[in-house]
């Protein structure tokens, strides 16, 4: 069996050697190489565009501007699934090239050119006269009447207002003896920062496009393509090589519609357009920053009695993923501490900012800042421990979700908090850092976090898989979920090998999907992959293992219920004995002068549950009071994430999610220009983003509880890692200074505001 073993990753061996192909390893030299000209304002409507002095400049081929859209086919960017109920449908507000202005960065024209040199000469060559607008960039000052309006069809900015009503809250807190805790919170915008900038080709056979690209959503970028050029979904091909990490921004249609509609343009000429990093960290996606006001009535038994959360999430410019994000983290609100009267009010707003898409955690991540800095805060304000208080409140075992159907099955949160506490040391170190002085002081802090697996009920949740026998006993697996670094081919290899038989050597994964060949599937998001392929590769192994009993039958004439396959070869069952290799059954069956057939399997899981997946995260910090720094000295993340198919590709995938935990609650933060709208850190030295010397060693542990609604037992794990790291790290600094920091990033910054506002110094 290789479920639940440590097996090396199927492509390690290639990438450590250099020879694994991206993108841009891909695409023939004799591409025209295209670069985006932004606008720079923040809102506005573009005049005139002067292209007459770069037109000249040698080499250059052609200068296409927003004026030159002789038909506008609006398109969503969000890669969700696409749904035949126009109410679930995403909203299309998108061009590929935009004459209506709505943040710093917007795309208003493309240059192509024979090379880089010439059309980055050319983009500088050209000249732009704006219409200038107002502009806003706080989410609430752009929900006033009178603030600068982005799209006509949403008053006030409000992309989408959602509530949840439980119980009565305004009669629950008529309670006597009650407590009333409140606080605001706020996380900051931050970008992905993947190694591999956003990058894709395109160029035409016959009528139709293929473009390859960068991204987590081969299936969905193809569909959005067709709607942006205004041609069936048929005549459009996208390819996915292997990628160098997403994260969430490319899960997003990007610039393939526009480097599709340039090579249209060009006579089907191959196009390549290469994103630079300063363009990634504004004309890409960024994380929502989200500002919370949370509210809390308490009993003196530390029980809630009522609780209210408001919630505004900063959309920017366009709508792509819009509301689903801010409407997670309202979900979880009132699942993971349960109470009886609860409020909840979410807002998106567009903004004249960088367009807020997915990103690692999908809103979770803002969500746990808010709701366990204010858990926090709430327990000392009771005088109580904060890890008591936590166990008194959490989702007990046995809760179910009315609307996921979701339940929490075993003890997960006290299991998982009783193995961080070994871990980190926690009781020891607690009690030694409580009430101190001086300079210097450490702290330890905690905090847990809510997941879900996938996106069932709230979109379509479905996963294809292909499997092929070929003449020497080994397969091929085709799969629409992607591989985007985090091991996913090595995990599907493990999966059809246990349920088939075989060696996981005879296992090939074909990694790079093409949609005129792969079998359709959603990609890479939600922390789904491996709960819901898992479906469709047991569904299909178990179709194809059917098909090769029933071949072995007329080879051996044993019944098939007689038969199994074992590593590889076809046993009899009743005595054990090997009849032949599962090769040499492949060989007669594609050459047999009698019976020749292909062997092969291919079916479709639409999957209709989902999975709670938990765990926390405790830190140890010290604080150097004068200097407003904080430096972290050890952390632990658990986790239960169901039956581990790897466990070694698990602990990776939680190093990465603490890596990015750790740069979203220390010191990252994309800053905009307050008179201009412009980003102000959009490269990678000014934008201070977490490295291996803000590190210590990362600890990974976890508690195994198989998900009973998986195919294997599995369920998230690519997402919850980020979700609990940076409101541990802000309560650690809180117990070392009895100050709460509840603007995220904990930097000098927002430590000097909150030291001086409370007089520490």
């Amino acid at each position: 069996m290789y479920v639940g073993k440590k097996v090396t990753r199927v492509d390690a061996y290639d990438k450590v050697i250099g020879r694994t192909k991206y993108t841009d390893d891909l695409c023939d030299k004799s591409a025209y190489i295209a670069q985006v000209l932004h606008s720079t304002i923040a809102h506005g409507r573009v005049v005139s565009i002067d292209t007459s002095e770069a037109e000249k400049i040698p080499g250059v081929v052609k200068v296409f501007t927003c004026f030159d859209l002789k038909e506008k086919h609006y398109f969503p960017t969000a890669g969700h699934p696409w749904s035949t109920d126009p109410g679930h449908q995403d909203v299309a507000d998108r061009l590929v090239l935009t004459e209506e202005v709505r943040f710093y960065g917007d795309d208003i024209a493309a240059v192509v050119a024979e090379d880089e040199v010439a059309a980055a000469q050319a983009v500088r060559a050209i000249k732009v006269e704006y219409e200038e607008y107002p502009f806003v960039l706080d989410v609430q000052e752009a929900m006033k009447d009178g603030a600068p309006q982005l799209h006509e069809k949403y008053p006030n900015n409000i992309l989408k207002h959602t509530t949840i009503r439980k119980g009565n809250y305004e009669e629950a807190i008529k309670e006597p003896g009650l407590t009333k805790v409140e606080g605001w919170y706020e996380t900051p915008t931050v970008q992905h920062c993947h190694i591999e900038n956003f990058i894709c080709y395109a160029e035409m056979e016959g009528d139709r496009i293929t473009v390859v690209a960068s991204t987590q959503i081969p299936h969905i970028v193809r569909r959005v393509v067709g709607q942006a050029l205004g041609i069936g979904w048929g005549r459009v091909r996208i390819i996915k090589p292997y990628i160098g990490g997403g994260f969430g921004n490319k899960q997003d249609i990007l610039y393939e519609p526009l480097c599709a509609w340039l090579c249209m343009q060009l006579g089907g000429h191959l196009v390549k357009l290469d994103i630079p990093r300063e363009d990634t960290f504004v004309s890409n996606r960024v994380r929502h920053s989200i500002r919370n006001h949370i509210i809390s009535w308490v009993r003196p038994d530390g029980t809630y009695a009522a609780r209210k959360l408001e919630a505004f999430s900063d959309q920017g410019a366009y709508a792509s993923h819009g509301h689903s994000i801010v409407a997670k983290g309202a979900g979880a609100f009132p699942q993971l501490y349960p109470c009886d009267h609860v409020e909840v009010d979410a807002y998106t707003v567009f903004t004249n900012k960088s367009v807020a898409g997915a990103m690692r955690g999908y809103g979770i991540p803002q969500a746990m800042w808010a709701v366990e800095c204010h858990t926090e805060d709430v327990a000392a304000k009771m005088g109580m421990d904060s890890l008591e208080f936590r166990r008194k409140n959490l989702m007990p075992v046995g809760y179910t979700d009315p609307f996921s159907k979701n339940e929490l099955y075993s003890d997960t949160f006290n299991q998982c908090l009783d193995k961080a506490m070994e871990a980190i040391d926690y009781e020891r170190k607690f009690k030694e850092y409580q009430n101190q002085t001086g300079d210097i002081r450490r702290g330890i802090g905690m905090s847990v976090f809510w997941y879900n697996t996938a996106v069932w009920p709230i979109s379509l949740e479905t996963s294809s898989c292909r499997m092929v026998l070929n003449q020497d006993g080994s397969l091929q697996v085709q799969l629409g979920e992607t591989e985007i670094g985090q091991g996913a081919d090595t995990a599907y290899s493990q999966m059809t090998a246990d349920v088939l038989g075989v060696p996981l050597e005879s296992v090939h994964v074909v990694s790079c999907q093409d949609t005129d060949v792969t079998p359709f599937g959603t990609g890479a998001y939600a922390s789904r992959q491996t709960y819901t392929a898992g479906f469709a590769i047991r569904q299909t192994a178990m179709l194809l293992r059917e098909r090769i009993l029933k071949y072995a039958h007329e080879l051996t004439r044993m019944p098939p219920y007689n038969l199994d396959i074992t590593d590889g070869n076809i046993v009899r069952t009743t005595d054990g004995r090997e009849l032949m290799t599962l090769g040499e059954l492949a060989t007669e069956a594609l050459y047999s002068l009698t019976n020749s057939q292909h062997l092969s399997a291919e079916s479709t899981s639409q999957i209709k549950s989902n999975a709670y997946s938990f765990g926390c995260t405790m830190a140890e910090v010290e604080v150097d009071i004068p200097m407003c720094r904080v430096k972290l000295l050890d952390i632990v993340n658990v986790h239960d994430a169901g039956k581990l198919i790897n466990p070694a590709l698990a602990e990776a995938q939680v190093h990465g999610g603490m890596s990015m935990g750790i740069g979203f609650g220390m010191s990252e933060r994309l800053m905009f220009d307050p008179k201009t709208g412009r980003a102000l850190n959009n490269n990678l030295l000014d934008y201070k983003l977490s490295t291996f010397m803000d590190h210590p060693r990362l600890k990974a542990l976890f508690v195994e509880n198989p998900e009973p609604t998986s195919a294997f037992g599995t369920k998230a794990l690519g997402e919850p890692p980020t979700c609990s790291v940076a409101p541990a790290i802000r309560n650690a600094v809180y117990q070392a200074t009895g100050v709460g920091v509840n603007e995220a990033p904990v930097n000098p910054h927002n430590l000097f505001r909150r030291f001086t506002e409370e007089g520490i110094f």
